[in-house]
């Protein structure tokens, strides 16, 4: 007869198969990913294939699903801290790279995909191919995230959370759909480019969650018509759009002077 012990050991779920609390964090990530694809078939694709005329029904999904875009941003962030002051599972990567995979990848490609066929000027054939190369850019570069060492504190590229929110407020913005279709090509470019991103700690973590707060509220403002709601959100959009922009210039204008910097070391060195 085994003893007690071993029976024990023999029923204790598996240390890889255990979630910590960042991994419950990666799920809520998952799990906003996907009602934001729910949100914007049921309030905003549905509603247009049958015919009907509730505007402020599309109007709320659409500000719906991209506040929870930005609530799988929020449990991004937080999975990484979290991980960081206590502990992970085994299978924490993996989990983090799926649920941004569903949230940042999956979720925004779809939003672009349903734009395109709902609103008046745009092409559905070309916002399709615009929302299968999204996708396919987030997934390269989670890839790549797995298998690439950069050094501490940057990304390689713009990060898929924010990618995602660019997107989104590219679409909302309402520009012409050339202009639209060009800034998200651009969008998803820079996502697998080799720019440099600091990552979002400290200080630099508070003013992301900050922003990700007041981006809610502008969205709520449009949702419920307040007045100057569609301006409100115009505007936040808009620095949306600057912020992904300005960040990749100040990047490659502190790596053009490190490059400097680092030439005239070397001929101050040759110098007898």
């Amino acid at each position: 007869m085994p003893e007690a012990d071993d029976v024990d050991d023999e029923e204790e779920m598996p240390l890889s198969l255990r979630l910590s609390i960042a991994d419950t964090l990666t799920l809520g990530n998952a799990t906003c990913g996907f009602m934001a694809v729910y949100f914007t078939t049921t309030g905003i694709l549905i509603p247009h294939l049958t015919d009907s005329q509730e505007s402020g029904m599309a109007r709320n999904s659409a500000a719906t699903a991209v506040i929870l875009m930005l609530c799988a941003a929020v449990f991004d962030l937080f999975d990484g801290l979290v991980a960081r002051k206590l502990r992970s599972s085994p299978m924490g990567a993996e989990l983090d790279n799926l649920s941004d995979l569903v949230s940042f990848g999956l979720a925004p490609a779809y939003f672009v995909l349903v734009y395109g066929m709902v609103a008046d000027d745009a092409s559905q054939r070309v916002a399709a191919v615009g929302a299968i190369v999204v996708l396919l850019a987030v997934v390269l570069r989670l890839a790549r995230f797995s298998c690439v060492t950069v050094k501490d504190g940057t990304f390689q590229g713009m990060p898929s959370p924010f990618g995602a929110l660019t997107v989104v407020s590219i679409v909302l913005l309402e520009l012409p759909f050339v202009a639209t279709l060009l800034a998200i090509l651009g969008t998803a470019w820079l996502m697998v480019s080799r720019v440099e991103y600091p990552k979002p700690r400290g200080r630099l973590a508070v003013a992301m969650l900050s922003w990700i707060v007041l981006s809610m509220g502008l969205l709520a403002a449009w949702a419920f018509d307040a007045p100057g709601g569609q301006l409100l959100l115009q505007t936040g959009c808009a620095l949306q759009l600057v912020m992904g922009a300005v960040i990749p210039l100040f990047a490659t204008a502190r790596r053009v002077n490190n490059f400097r910097d680092h030439r005239r070391e070397a001929r101050a060195a040759q110098v007898p």
